[in-house]
């Protein structure tokens, strides 16, 4: 699924050394020839234990891991929103993205220079959001004065959208982003419609010094991005984006080690391109054995034809049943005949709801 999250920040904060260790780290297999798609968009692959299990005990000649995509925005400045520094184009790439990963500074370095001359994340954070609120009330304001006319006619539409901008303008000139408002389901589909940056999900990635990693949340400024975070029910992860840069050079022997050395168990960016993952509401089903075990992305919610849809249109097409093991049944019972015994092997069929972990082979007839 060709998802991606945008990276966004301020001069100097570490949005491109964030980006530069993603591409280093990139997807480099048969399956993904380049790691950087396009001079902007680094493709990775999404880390999951479960793939060398499932191999264990249904052998494969090949694993393929699922990846994910994020896309380097280009630097904003106060005034983006009305076009200064690189603003228009800017704001055009996050309307292409699907989420947001918002890097904001979080140590001090008198060499690193910071564009307003101090470290102070919450001024960096509040900068772009404000100027992501003014260009969507910019939408909504032009929008809304179209729309209005066409309710007084009484269209069914138009008065729909017209009560999801009353709802969306108030909240928007006092500075409230979009994604913190509640819709049902019609209203979401309005939403989606009109684009607007700040109902886009967000990640907030708090760019720690390296003596910070085994303790992201004892960093100095961590806890005030977080606090400002959770005003907005958004996640905080806190990463080193300068050691990660050096972390994606490594041979992949030495990486773990290097990674001990400073006290963690895992690289920050495979925490942030899990986090960034499941942002998305994004999921992953398996499909195991033979040429090869294979990690999938499907969007939580999915039934098992539209699961089936992302490997290929005719398995969709001609879907007739999916043969479904979770991973959590393989893992514990060990083999397929196991499972099958424990009566945990399934026949699902259209309407189906595809869950994370599971282990599926596809009946299709076209």
């Amino acid at each position: 699924m060709a998802l991606t999250a945008g990276i966004v920040g301020l001069p100097n904060v570490g949005k491109s050394t964030l980006f530069n260790a993603i591409t280093k780290a990139g997807a480099e297999m048969a399956n993904y020839p380049f790691a950087t798609i396009d001079p902007n968009v680094g493709m990775v692959e999404v880390p999951d234990h479960r793939l060398q299990r499932i191999d264990e005990l249904i052998p494969a000649k090949k694993i393929v891991h699922t990846t994910f995509e994020f896309t380097d925005i280009a630097g904003i400045v106060k005034g983006a929103s009305k076009g200064e520094g690189l603003g228009n184009k800017f704001l055009e790439n996050i309307r292409q993205v699907d989420a947001i990963v918002h890097v904001v500074r979080a140590f001090e370095d008198p060499n690193v220079t910071h564009v307003s001359g101090k470290v102070d994340p919450i001024e960096d954070i509040e900068t772009i959001n404000l100027e992501l609120g003014i260009a969507d009330l910019d939408s909504v304001n032009k929008r809304y004065a179209k729309v209005e006319k066409v309710a007084r006619t009484k269209d069914k539409a138009a008065v729909a959208e017209l009560a999801v901008l009353q709802k969306i303008k108030p909240a928007l000139e006092v500075g409230q982003p979009v994604r913190s408002l509640e819709f049902d389901e019609a209203e979401e589909k309005i939403v989606r419609g009109l684009f607007l940056l700040t109902s886009k999900p967000v990640l907030y990635v708090a760019n720690i010094a390296e003596e910070d990693m085994s303790d992201p949340a004892a960093a100095k400024y961590y806890q005030q991005i977080r606090d400002f975070a959770a005003q907005e029910n958004a996640e905080v992860i806190g990463i080193s984006a300068k050691t990660e840069e050096e972390i994606a050079e490594l041979p992949d022997s030495d990486r773990q080690d290097f990674l001990e050395a400073e006290g963690v168990t895992e690289s920050g960016l495979d925490r942030l391109i899990r986090a960034s993952y499941h942002l998305l509401g994004l999921a992953t089903f398996f499909t195991a054995g033979g040429p090869e075990t294979r990690a999938w992305t499907f969007k939580q919610g999915m039934t098992a034809p539209q699961a089936a849809g992302v490997i290929h249109s005719d398995f969709e097409r001609g879907f007739i049943k999916a043969e479904t093991v979770s991973f959590a049944d393989l893992d514990q019972y060990g083999s397929m005949q196991a499972v099958k015994e424990a009566g945990k092997y399934r026949l699902e069929g259209k309407d189906y709801q595809v869950q994370d972990g599971d282990i599926i082979e596809f009946r299709f007839n076209v």
